[in-house]
C-alpha cells in the first residue's frame, strides 16, 4: 500500500532521516518524478546509441547529460521511492562504471573484451533507467490534486526574484555586451536551481514551519497540501534539469556553483545549521551570495577579485537582514526551538551585531573601487545607499522595536537590489560611452 513502510526499509529510513531530518512517507510517483526519470531514461538511451557508434565526443557530451537526471532519480528513490531503489542505482552504476571504461576505449587503447563490456554497461543503464521510468507510470493508489500555485510556492519566487537580479547584476558588471540569449538561459537556470533548493527547505523545514504562525503554517507541504515525497521529486528535478541547462547552453563553471550554493542551502544551512547554532544565518549566508559568481562565471567563463567581493557583499548583507525578520518574529523562532540570535542573545544584542555588519558591509561595498573595477555612478550610490542603510540600523540599535525592526528589514531588501543595479549601470555606462 502506498505511504505503508516496506519490509526492510529501516536503514532507508535512518539514511533519510541523517539527510533530511526526517523519513519521508513513500506515496505514488508524481509528474516530477516521471518527468525525471523519462529524461534520465532519454538521456542514457543516447549514451547507448552513441557508445555503440563509437561518437567519441558526442558519446562523453551524452552520459554528463544523462547523469544529473540519473543523480536525481537515484537520490528521490533512496529517500523516498523504494520501488525504484534496484532500478535507479543499477542504471546510475551502470553509467559510472562506463566512463572510466569509454575513456580508456576512446583513448585508443581498449581491447574487443572492453568494448563489449563497455556496451553492456551502456545497454544496462539504458535499460534499468528505462524500467524505472515504466514503474512511475504504475502502481495503485488515488493520485493526489496538487495545484500550480502551491508548486510556485515551493519556489519562494521573492527569495528567487532577489538572487536573480544579483546573479544578472553581475553578468553585465562582468561584461556590458554579454549576449541576451545568454542572460535569459542563465536566467533560467538559477531560476530552477533557486526553486529546486526552495522545495526542499519546505520539505525539511515542514516540521516547524507548522509551529512559526500563518506566516509558514500555510506552506503546502506543512499544511499537508503536497506530500513530502512529491516535493522532494519536485526539488530534485528542477536542481538537475538547472544542472544540464547551465551546463549545456552557458558553461560547466557556472552549472557547477549553482549546484554548490543549492548544496550548501539544503544540506549545510537547512539540516545542520538552521536547528543547532546562533550563528546559523551566518554561515549560511554563503548561499544567498552565490548566485553573483555564477552570473560572473556565466558571462565571462571564470571569476575574479571584483565577483568575490560581490559574494562578500551579498554574504555581509545576510546577517542584518534576516536578524531584522528575526527580531519580528522571534516569538515564533521560539516556538519552533530554532537558535536564531534574537532568541539565544536577546534583542539588546542582536541590535549591536546588526549595526556592526551593517558597518563592514557598507565598507566592502568600496572595496571594488580600489581597483577600479566600478566608476563615480557606482560609488555615489554606494555612499548614499551605505548611509541610509546605517541609518537605519542605527536607528534599531538605539531602539528595538517592531517599527525599525520592519524598516531594516524591507528597506535591506532595496538596498541590495539597487546596490547592484548600481553595478550594472556603472559597467554598461562605462563601456557605451
Amino acid at each position: 500500500m502506498i505511504g505503508a513502510r516496506r519490509p526492510g526499509t529501516a536503514p532507508l529510513d535512518a539514511v533519510a532521516v541523517w539527510l533530511l531530518g526526517a523519513a519521508v512517507p513513500e506515496s505514488r510517483p508524481g509528474p516530477w518524478l516521471r518527468l525525471l526519470a523519462v529524461a534520465a531514461a532519454t538521456t542514457t538511451g543516447v549514451v547507448a546509441v552513441t557508445g555503440a557508434l563509437g561518437t567519441g565526443l558526442g558519446h562523453e557530451a551524452s552520459v554528463a547529460l544523462a547523469l544529473p537526471p540519473l543523480v536525481a532519480m537515484a537520490g528521490t528513490a533512496l529517500l523516498a521511492q523504494r520501488r525504484l531503489l534496484l532500478l535507479s542505482w543499477t542504471a546510475l552504476a551502470a553509467v559510472l562504471a562506463d566512463v572510466p571504461l569509454g575513456a580508456v576505449i576512446h583513448g585508443g587503447d581498449g581491447q574487443g573484451w572492453l568494448v563489449d563490456l563497455h556496451l553492456a554497461l551502456a545497454a544496462l543503464g539504458c535499460g534499468g533507467a528505462a524500467a524505472a521510468a515504466v514503474v512511475t507510470f504504475t502502481g495503485g493508489g488515488e493520485a493526489r490534486t496538487w495545484s500550480w500555485r502551491d508548486y510556485l510556492t515551493l519556489t519562494k519566487p521573492g527569495v528567487m526574484v532577489l538572487l536573480l537580479v544579483t546573479c544578472v547584476s553581475a553578468m553585465y558588471a562582468a561584461d556590458p555586451a554579454v549576449a541576451p540569449l545568454r542572460v535569459l538561459l542563465t536566467v533560467i537556470g538559477g531560476a530552477l536551481a533557486s526553486g529546486g533548493a526552495s522545495a526542499l527547505n519546505h520539505l525539511m523545514d515542514r516540521d516547524i514551519d507548522r509551529l512559526m504562525g500563518r506566516r509558514t503554517s500555510t506552506r503546502p507541504v506543512a499544511a499537508g497540501r503536497i506530500a513530502p515525497a512529491q516535493a522532494l521529486e519536485f526539488g530534485m528535478a528542477l536542481s538537475a534539469f538547472s544542472f544540464v541547462l547551465l551546463a549545456c547552453t552557458v558553461n560547466l563553471l557556472a552549472a557547477v556553483l549553482a549546484l554548490a550554493g543549492n548544496l550548501f542551502y539544503v544540506v549545510v544551512y537547512t539540516r545542520w545549521l538552521k536547528r543547532s547554532t546562533a550563528q546559523n544565518i551566518v554561515i549560511g549566508g554563503a548561499a544567498g551570495a552565490v548566485p553573483p559568481l555564477v552570473g560572473w562565471a556565466a558571462a565571462t567563463g571564470h571569476l575574479s577579485a571584483t565577483a568575490l567581493a560581490m559574494f562578500a557583499i551579498v554574504f555581509f548583507w545576510t546577517p542584518p537582514h534576516f536578524w531584522a525578520l528575526a527580531l519580528l518574529i522571534r516569538r515564533h523562532y521560539e516556538a519552533a526551538r530554532v537558535p536564531m540570535l534574537p532568541v539565544v542573545s536577546g534583542e539588546a544584542s542582536t541590535a549591536r551585531q546588526v549595526w556592526w555588519y551593517s558597518v563592514v558591509l557598507v565598507g566592502l561595498t568600496f572595496l571594488p573601487l580600489a581597483w577600479r573595477g566600478f566608476g563615480p555612478l557606482y560609488a555615489a550610490a554606494a555612499l548614499l545607499l551605505g548611509i541610509w542603510l546605517l541609518s537605519l540600523t542605527w536607528r534599531l540599535r538605539r531602539r528595538t522595536g517592531p517599527g525599525p525592526a520592519r524598516a531594516l528589514y524591507l528597506s535591506s531588501l532595496l538596498y541590495l537590489a539597487l546596490l547592484f543595479a548600481a553595478m550594472a549601470v556603472d559597467r554598461v555606462l562605462s563601456f557605451a560611452g
